[in-house]
């Protein structure tokens, strides 16, 4: 519990915001490997839950002391993951793996109407803005899927991954809540305990193929793991530093990384458009970043130590 009262004190600002893009650029690999891993798509969420948790366990330990029980909201978020992850990589079994984690990453909207609507934190003209420019960027993105590699159903794989939307966004409500009071290693600990299990038996249920066929596909669910811990785990060290609004927006870094990873790994089209889409979410992110940064502050200044 330590860490967490130590990182609710007056956080300093960039080092978090610096974390938090570092997160979203490795998530953005995590789409590309999933791909690889020649598993069902619940399976690969699986295994990259299951191989994260004995470094999980070990840098709670070390981090936060022993495991202890886990809260209810922990749990909400391992609940929540593992929707997320469950649509999202059904998503990207059927469309590109850009369009899919565009599509996946259109969070920041809904948290945004959530906030607004049940938080009652109606958002500054400038960061609405912000957030547009980003989202069109993303959008941009994940257009023109014509002229690369072949999908199986672009449509349904579109579906699957705006409905991964939703579940991120509870997702990070559900972290945000829980980074008040209990560290980003214990969550992540106990979030993975919870979604695995859930993952699994879903493959189980859609008669995946659950183990990987070969040591490249190993490799995959390996690296996924390492992507879940270096990646989720930097987003949710920041989340307990920075508004929900803006940490939303600023991990739309992550389809700009899938999308030049689907590019170099699969073929996947990456014409002019796509080029000027990634320049205009990185220019919604930077200027959303801008615009909240006094309300940010004032944040710092009133939070509980």
């Amino acid at each position: 519990m330590a860490e967490a009262v130590i990182e609710g004190s007056a956080p300093k600002r960039w080092p978090a915001v610096a974390m938090l893009v570092f997160g979203a650029c490795v998530i953005g690999f995590s789409g590309a490997l999933v791909r690889l891993t020649g598993t069902g798509p619940a399976a690969a969420g699986f295994w990259r839950l299951t191989f994260a948790l004995p470094l999980l366990a070990i840098m709670t330990r070390a981090m936060s002391g022993p495991l202890g029980r886990p809260r209810p909201i922990v749990l909400l978020t391992g609940l929540m993951f593992a929707l997320d992850l469950g649509f999202w990589h059904y998503g990207i079994k059927y469309t590109s793996v850009a369009a899919s984690t565009v599509l996946s990453n259109l969070t920041p909207v809904v948290v945004t109407a959530f906030a607004w609507a049940f938080l009652k934190q109606p958002p500054r003209k400038l960061f609405l803005l912000a957030l547009a420019v980003a989202v069109s960027g993303a959008w941009m993105m994940g257009a023109g899927k014509g002229g690369g590699a072949p999908v199986l159903d672009a449509k349904l794989g579109d579906i699957l991954s705006l409905t991964t939307a939703f579940w991120y966004a509870l997702y990070f409500l559900a972290l945000s809540e829980g980074r008040k009071t209990e560290a980003a290693s214990r969550i992540m600990f106990w979030s993975s305990v919870t979604g695995a299990p859930l993952l699994l038996i879903t493959a189980f249920l859609l008669r995946e193929q659950i183990a990987p066929t070969t040591l490249a596909g190993l490799a995959a669910c390996i690296g996924l793991g390492v992507v879940h811990i270096a990646g989720q785990g930097s987003i949710a060290w920041a989340m307990g530093r920075l508004p929900t609004q803006l940490a939303s927006v600023v991990v739309l870094v992550q389809p700009v990384v899938a999308t030049y990873a689907g590019w170099l790994l699969f073929g996947e089209a990456l014409g002019p458009l796509q080029a000027a889409g990634a320049v205009v979410a990185l220019g919604g992110v930077v200027l959303a970043q801008w615009v909240s940064r006094p309300a940010a502050v004032k944040a710092a200044a009133v939070s509980p130590t």
